[in-house]
């Protein structure tokens, strides 16, 4: 049973790698709290490149958030942040197909690549981008209460393998959704199960 007690105030929201506030995930979470969840603290930012700045900008972000009343989504790459941030502060999470080995498949991305959600942007990804993903790695804890976090796996998904996201995340409660894919095309059928498990129904 997903933990309610006490209530989600503070709900961040992380983006994968090339994405931005713009995904479509991104933008139907900030409907619906926009929609029946107005009193949330809700934050989706930008992240930069570099995995280093990026969790230095969610540390300064989150730092004066109640560590039981906030919960995190990520997706991706941002499923990766997300169980970085969740393991080190004890708070819930939702991981969509969260990366799990980073530093391992972003090494073969060196170089540069147009932003999803702006081709006209560039994005540069560094060798030292990958060493940030191990150190990042490398501190992340096992998370102290791993009933409060869920992990949704899409065997479909075309850019990670679903077994190693189950395998690395074993000891959260998982959906392990046949078909579907990288970019869980039928959130729409999720959102609900999502937001019941962070106690938002």
């Amino acid at each position: 049973m997903p933990t309610r007690h006490p209530p989600v105030t503070h709900l961040l929201y992380l983006h994968g790698f090339r994405s931005s506030p713009r995904s479509v995930k991104a933008q139907k979470v900030a409907a619906r709290v926009a929609q029946r969840h107005p009193h949330l603290v809700w934050w989706c930012p930008q992240l930069a490149v570099s995995p280093a700045e990026a969790a230095k900008h969610i540390l300064q972000g989150t730092a004066d958030w109640p560590r039981d009343g906030m919960a995190v989504i990520g997706s991706s790459l941002g499923g990766f942040y997300a169980t970085w941030l969740a393991a080190s502060t004890g708070c819930r999470a939702v991981l969509l197909n969260p990366a799990v080995h980073p530093a391992r498949d972003l090494a073969r991305h060196i170089g540069a690549h147009a932003a999803w959600h702006d081709p006209a942007e560039r994005l540069h990804f560094q060798p030292a981008h990958v060493g940030e993903l191990t150190a990042l790695d490398h501190a992340t804890p096992p998370h102290p209460h791993p009933e409060r976090v869920l992990a949704v796996i899409a065997q479909g998904d075309e850019v990670l393998d679903w077994r190693e996201m189950a395998a690395r995340h074993a000891n959260a409660q998982q959906w392990v959704l046949p078909g579907s894919d990288h970019a869980l095309s039928d959130f729409d059928h999720l959102i609900d199960g999502v937001f019941d498990f962070l106690g938002l129904a």
